[in-house]
């Protein structure tokens, strides 16, 4: 079905543009070109404000960028044709169109999607259901340069698969989505990548803390979005975002209230997402509402734009820095437009002439676009200009491609234009030193400029600070050469809160998570730089101190054989038990001599051979624990203990008993004597706590472990104290015994000398009781690697408190005082005790 749409479109939405075309066609046209295969050309050479209008008006003629743009084309195909190189033996057309508006931008793209019908001079677009083997009038276009009218054309031009290069700033992130616009390509990167390069820009100088204006357009809007979500990913805090409509001017009372809002925000920093004319007026409304001292960052679609520079007062404002595509110069450019120039002149003139008053003031608008002075390209025209002139190329080496032209002569044949698109995608070519070649989302892979404005002269003046580049994607910033409006040239502050410490954690406060208190890590965690908002728990076997940002590995202790109180220890040990083997010995050759009778004469070897065997469990406190040294140490000293303090406890009453009781109870001394009452208390009181060792043993087996508990840092190396109830019985068994002997000891001071155990047995249980008392002391306020030591010094002191106050002074009297070891001397002290208590 065809749609005759020239005759409808032309009137009521082109008249304006198409007229302006008008002028300057009469005679020739210079906006057209024929050839085997023609090019379309979307730019907008002169703008339409909008406003409220029944119909769009041409209300401005640009006369610089526009027109720099089209001649890049212009330029770009007749060097291609000119060389016959990349494209032997075929001749490329153009037809340019100037889409000054939303309106003139539609006509044109159905224009360039209409076919030509033999018999009429009208044009038509078919609606099929299958565009494989359509032909429109131009196989492939350059342009729009602008987001918004970019997202009309691409939609359209999609059905029917014509490849569309966009050259400058058509940059919104949306027009990757190749789903949606399958046929667009662009020869700048998208906002996406644009906002990398901000984000990464504010995070190198620690700006967290600002605001965002973007113009009310799909560039706009978009880069305001991305920038957003990426920000904020980043831990960058959006204070103030404000949209600009498109017509606002510096005075109008909407742009006051948003400067005002961006004041109060309190952010030190705004990002400038907008074209090149809303940022104009928004910057001139900066500057009457009196803004200074902030720093102002610029998206490439106005930063090198030499208008905004020269706005009187704008010095004050502050620091601007930019982003800007890098910058290839396009030789011989300016020499084509001069030559235009001059051709056109005359030609100009005689068309306005010729067509009488009607036509005045459209060509006084027509003369404007071809100036009959020399124009200079700025910076920010020539970037520009390249971008359009690598478009042109990139569908060159598209058909280079599909027509075979590297055999030397091209084969002329019918292009449809999903063909064209197919090539263009994977071209891969080198104009002036820039690679150009796009990705799978159809984007140039380029980086950036960064970009600041300087001051110091009348002139449009900038230095470039720093890049930005892909693949890995990377910031680099000089520093030194920027020089900020702040006192001293001090970096800027842009943050809501005062950064935290090391080691402190955010307590976030209000909505932003930019406003925060400062809170430190307690000792145990840290702080994870990828989350500051909480302190993570270190592992297991890890520790950290208050305010910390890592964990350190904990220190596993135990008492090493080698450590010098260990070697103290161990010679202390080793000492005592040759001391206990010697008295045994002199004990055992003296066994019928009236001091070791007194003593217990067999009990003796007894108690020493128990004393040696607990003794030796102290050999289990040294080096790593094992399994063999946890399972003895404790009952091996507790039962061979309890065996010693029994036959103190059975000698100690067998004496009082004798001396105090015998002769009243005479039936329960020979009772007694009859059944060893002493051995069998000593057996039965032995084995109550072999008993309790046992339990505590098949319940809780002692075994080594990790004790995590004791200390923050450090790892102790121990055994597991088994059954704490039946080891607390047992310690608790053998102060019983201890204190039941000093009681029966105590009752027998009165006693013969030569009998009275008062004074050795009190003075080891005195040992035992201030050894016991200080060890738990200890233990409750010191849990480390010497804790084990700790307790070998009481077990020790126990030890050797009973030997050096029960046995040493008997040994003393067999080798040295023979005349106190002497069944006289005995019966002489038993005689003594017996007058002294007649005569009581």
């Amino acid at each position: 079905m065809g749609l005759s749409l020239a005759a409808l479109l032309h009137l009521h939405l082109w008249a304006p543009c198409y007229w302006a075309f008008q002028c300057q066609n009469m005679g020739h046209s210079e906006f057209r070109l024929d050839g085997d295969y023609t090019i379309a050309g979307l730019f907008s050479i002169h703008s339409s404000i909008v406003t409220m209008k029944s119909r769009p008006e041409v209300d401005i003629c640009d006369s610089s960028h526009g027109y720099h743009l089209f001649q890049a084309m212009r330029f770009s195909v007749e060097e291609i044709n000119n060389s016959g190189e990349l494209l032997p033996n075929v001749t490329l057309g153009y037809e340019i169109y100037d889409i000054c508006s939303e309106s003139a931008n539609m006509y044109a793209t159905l224009s360039i999607l209409a076919q030509s019908i033999s018999s009429s001079s009208h044009l038509h677009v078919e609606v099929l259901r299958d565009f494989t083997l359509y032909q429109p009038k131009a196989v492939a276009v350059i342009g729009p340069d602008s987001s918004n009218l970019a997202l009309s054309t691409a939609a359209i031009l999609s059905i029917a698969l014509v490849p569309e290069v966009s050259h400058y700033e058509a940059s919104s992130q949306i027009l990757s989505a190749k789903y949606i616009y399958p046929s667009f390509l662009r020869t700048i990167p998208s906002d996406r990548l644009q906002v990398e390069a901000l984000v990464r820009l504010l995070l190198d100088f620690n700006w967290t803390w600002v605001a965002v204006v973007a113009s009310d357009n799909a560039y706009g809007r978009q880069g305001l979005q991305t920038l957003y979500e990426v920000a904020t990913k980043k831990g960058i805090c959006v204070a103030y975002q404000g949209i600009l409509s498109l017509n606002v001017i510096s005075s109008s009372l909407e742009l006051e209230k948003m400067v005002q809002r961006l004041v109060v925000s309190r952010a030190n920093v705004t990002i400038v997402f907008s074209n090149r004319r809303v940022t104009h007026s928004f910057l001139k409304g900066v500057i009457q509402q009196n803004v200074t001292e902030k720093v102002w960052l610029g998206t490439e679609d106005w930063s090198l734009v030499p208008e905004i520079w020269g706005t009187a007062g704008i010095s004050s404002i502050g620091t601007v820095i930019g982003v800007s595509l890098k910058h290839t110069p396009l030789p011989g450019l300016m020499k084509f437009e001069s030559a235009y120039i001059s051709s056109m002149a005359v030609d100009s003139n005689a068309n306005c002439q010729a067509n009488g008053e009607s036509c005045n003031q459209i060509c006084t608008q027509c003369r404007k676009l071809t100036p009959n002075k020399k124009e200079v390209p700025t910076t920010y025209d020539t970037q520009a200009a390249f971008n359009t002139y690598s478009a042109v190329h990139a569908v060159a080496h598209g058909l280079h491609h599909l027509l075979g032209c590297h055999t030397g002569a091209c084969h002329k044949k019918t292009v449809y234009p999903w063909q064209l698109l197919e090539e263009i995608k994977h071209v891969n070519f080198t104009l002036y030193d820039r690679q150009v070649y796009f990705d799978n989302n159809g984007d140039l892979l380029i980086g950036y400029n960064i970009i600041q404005w300087n001051w110091d002269s009348q002139d449009w003046n900038f230095s470039i600070i720093g890049s930005f580049t892909r693949n890995p994607d990377r910031l680099s910033i000089d520093k030194h050469r920027i020089r900020w409006h702040t006192e001293g040239n001090k970096v800027p502050i842009s943050r809501c809160s005062k950064a935290c410490e090391a080691g402190e954690k955010r307590l976030q406060q209000g909505m932003h998570q930019c406003c925060f208190q400062c809170v430190a890590c307690p000792s145990g965690t840290f702080l994870n730089k990828s989350d500051p908002f909480d302190c993570q728990p270190c592992g297991k076997e890890e520790w950290a101190p208050v305010k910390s940002e890592t964990c350190s590995s904990r220190t596993i202790v135990f008492l090493p054989w080698n450590d010098p109180i260990s070697w103290a220890l161990l010679t202390a040990t080793t000492l005592l038990l040759l001391l206990m083997a010697g008295t045994a010995v002199i004990f055992a050759l003296n066994l019928g001599t009236p001091v070791v009778k007194s003593a217990g004469g067999q009990m003796c070897l007894v108690m020493l051979g128990s004393l040696a065997c607990a003794c030796c469990s102290l050999y289990c406190y040294f080096g790593e624990p094992a399994w063999l040294t946890c399972l003895l140490r404790l009952p091996l000293f507790s039962i061979n203990f309890t065996l010693c303090l029994s036959c103190l406890v059975a000698r100690s009453f067998q004496i009082v008993f004798i001396f105090k009781m015998a002769a009243k109870a005479p039936g329960l001394h020979e009772a007694c004597r009859k059944y060893h009452g002493p051995t069998l208390f000593i057996g039965a009181s032995t084995s109550l706590q072999t008993l309790m060792s046992l339990i505590s043993l098949v319940t809780t087996t002692p075994v080594p472990r990790k004790n995590y508990d004791k200390f923050m840092e450090l790892i102790i190396l121990e055994c597991s104290d088994g059954s704490s109830l039946i080891h607390s019985l047992g310690q608790f068994y053998c102060g019983l015994l201890a204190i039941l002997c000093f009681v029966i000891s105590y009752m027998g001071k009165d006693l013969p000398e030569s009998y009275n155990e008062t004074k050795c047995i009190a003075f080891s249980l005195l040992m035992y009781f201030i050894s016991l008392i200080a060890y738990y002391v200890i233990s409750s306020v010191y849990q480390g690697k010497y804790l084990p030591a700790m307790l070998t010094v009481s077990n020790f002191s126990t030890l050797s408190g009973i030997f050096v106050g029960y046995f040493l002074p008997k040994a003393y009297i067999i080798l040295f005082r023979a005349e106190l070891n002497t069944t006289e001397y005995f019966q002489t002290s038993i005689q003594s005790y017996t007058t002294k208590r007649s005569s009581d």
